[in-house]
């Protein structure tokens, strides 16, 4: 069972306008046990939060519609929806501007979907999971 996440009680919240990268993502992280939520754009992403849903996991594209990915985070922690979430940043965008802003909002991890394929994608969510934990 090594394919199976670290967290016990997996809930993934997925954010990005590319339905696309959104229904494959999905797919990934469903099969390898975790309970998914997607959706299309950061305001989804904070209905669902304020409204009580909790995941242990977010990954979230920058470049967003409306409010974009940085900004989600930053609102996401003002509002101190879910505690010790652990934010993953997920874009095409690997500007030093970015990780800057990233790393000040305190996001575990950055990575750039177009050099990585679904399945580093999910092998390195859960090596950034891992990395957490054990600094907890």
């Amino acid at each position: 069972m090594s394919d199976q996440p670290i967290l016990s009680n997996k809930k993934i919240l997925l954010i990005d306008d590319d339905k696309f990268l959104l229904d494959m993502y999905a797919v990934k992280f469903s099969k390898a046990g975790y309970e998914v939520k997607a959706v299309d754009s950061t305001d989804g992403g904070l209905k669902l939060m304020r409204q009580g849903y909790a995941p242990q996991v977010m990954l979230v594209d920058i470049v967003m519609p409306g409010m974009d990915g940085l900004d989600f985070v930053n609102t996401v922690r003002k509002e101190n929806l879910v505690p010790n979430i652990v934010v993953i940043m997920l874009t095409n965008q690997g500007s030093s501007d970015d990780v800057s802003r990233a790393t000040k909002l305190g996001v575990d991890g950055y990575i750039v979907k177009a050099t990585t394929i679904p399945s580093e994608v999910l092998n390195e969510v859960e090596r950034i999971i891992n990395s957490k934990q054990k600094s907890n």
